[in-house]
């Protein structure tokens, strides 16, 4: 849904995130521009947003979503945001971290924040941007690795580049807040 959050978080993003220029992107592509999503997460308004429509759609998908995660460092403020939103509205979401490499001691875990929620769950995992999903996709394979079930995939902006397309080959829907377009009204 389109509303006045929306339009002020694609404000917002245009504003702080977006970049024009030569970029290689995570996944190894050349790009002419750049979406950093961190810029606008890790501000208190841009956060709230972002954890404001991500739990919305969280809430309206009535899929008994136990808790939310994501890959680290993109995720991280955006787990957070949609957890404390979701304390904030009653009905509390635990977040989660994925870590990119496990942990060197002690349980050797990939995830952060098991302990809250139980094992066999279902939950949702964020990301800030998605180009050809491969984050999302090891970010899934940790998660499921773990011992939980993914029911909802989001994202803050969709470069439609691919990613969306390989999420649903994988067996997953992407839901994005934003498209490249919505962002840069440009393909």
């Amino acid at each position: 849904m389109k509303d006045a959050q929306w339009a002020r978080l694609r404000d917002l993003i245009r504003e702080r995130s977006y970049r024009e220029g030569t970029f290689t992107l995570t996944s190894g592509k050349k790009s002419d521009f750049y979406v950093d999503c961190k810029q606008t997460t890790l501000s208190a308004e841009g956060a709230y947003l972002c954890g404001k429509l991500f739990h919305e759609r969280i809430a309206r998908a009535g899929k008994d979503i136990a808790g939310v995660g994501g890959m680290t460092l993109g995720a991280d403020p955006l787990v957070t945001a949609v957890s404390v939103v979701s304390f904030l509205e009653g009905a509390p979401i635990p977040a989660f971290i994925i870590r990119k490499e496990p942990k060197g001691h002690g349980t050797g875990s990939w995830i952060e924040g098991k302990s809250n929620i139980p094992q066999g769950s279902r939950v949702a995992l964020v990301e800030d941007v998605v180009t050809t999903a491969g984050t999302l996709i090891k970010a899934i394979e940790r998660t499921e690795e773990e011992g939980y079930r993914v029911a909802m995939v989001l994202t803050v902006v969709d470069r439609e580049e691919g990613g969306r397309e390989r999420l649903k080959q994988a067996g997953y829907d992407l839901s994005a807040l934003f498209t490249r377009n919505d962002i840069i009204g440009r393909t």
